[in-house]
């Protein structure tokens, strides 16, 4: 198991970016008005996919390169240029000097989350369907072909939005998006042949992102998440990635859900808002 330290959070930080970073690029593709664009300041990617989007936001502050006024002159004019709030995702490597640099101008934490890892191994010689049938009675995972990019945009919508019904047009819209973003893979999870959970998976410089995993209310418990979570791991190992990584909030039952299949903390990671801009002058 690689050792938690900057090194290791300088791939995971970067994966993350680079998924970010290909999903402005995709929204572009398929949106041209909607002014998504993304930069590299001070060794971060700054991305900007709509105002209200969890994507605008920078992913490596401080830990590619010494953070200082000059870059984030840059990347809250980026932000500002575009009427959006400045985010940060900021690894506790970053240091202290960082942290307290963010202070300065006015950021204050809005938000934790914890950053998990664990190795893959080599593909081992056993089948496929000899894997498959350790999942629960009729459980199956496959990969959403192209045509299906509605379908499996439909599936992670209804497992995001039951208890906020108000945001489906908006996940169903990041859903298409994600499904066409390059690098990417997109899972369906089927309980007797019908459709329960959705996940994918981001591929980066041997390092897989494991993101956007949600299952159905009614098929809930029943196995699909993990194995979602099993299958994807099996891709990744044999497409050449040694290391898997997922974000999940401190505490949720995704933390608990990869941490049963070998994932565990790697640390816990700070966002930052710029909330009072006038100190930022």
């Amino acid at each position: 198991m690689p050792f938690s330290d900057k090194a290791l959070s300088q791939r995971l930080e970067r994966a993350e970016g680079f998924a970010c970073v290909q999903h402005v690029d995709a929204r572009r593709r398929h949106y041209p008005s909607s002014g998504a664009e993304w930069i590299q300041c001070g060794g971060a990617f700054a991305a900007f996919d709509g105002v209200n989007s969890p994507c605008t936001q920078t992913f490596g502050l401080g830990i590619f390169e010494e953070l200082t006024n000059s870059a984030l002159n840059t990347i809250e004019a980026f932000f500002h240029d575009r009427g959006a709030s400045v985010m940060h995702e900021v690894s506790p490597f970053a240091g202290v000097a960082a942290m307290e640099l963010l202070c300065k101008r006015g950021y204050t934490p809005v938000e934790l989350s914890n950053v998990l890892y664990r190795p893959l191994e080599p593909v081992s010689e056993e089948p496929q369907s000899q894997s498959a049938a350790n999942n629960p009675a009729g459980v199956t995972v496959r990969i959403a072909a192209p045509e299906e990019s509605q379908l499996w945009s439909q599936i992670s919508a209804n497992g995001w939005t039951h208890d906020h019904p108000e945001l489906t047009g908006y996940m169903l819209e990041l859903g298409a998006v994600t499904a066409a973003r390059e690098h990417t893979v997109c899972f369906l999870a089927e309980l007797d042949g019908v459709p329960g959970a959705a996940g994918v998976l981001c591929l980066h410089q041997a390092v897989a992102l494991f993101g956007g995993s949600s299952t159905v209310p009614n098929l809930r418990k029943r196995g699909l998440q993990s194995a979602l979570l099993e299958a994807r791991m099996r891709y990744a190992s044999d497409h050449g990635c040694d290391l898997a990584m997922m974000v999940a909030w401190p505490g949720t039952e995704s933390q608990r859900n990869a941490e049963r299949h070998g994932f565990r903390i790697a640390y816990t990671r700070t966002k930052w808002q710029l909330r009072h801009e006038s100190q930022s002058k």
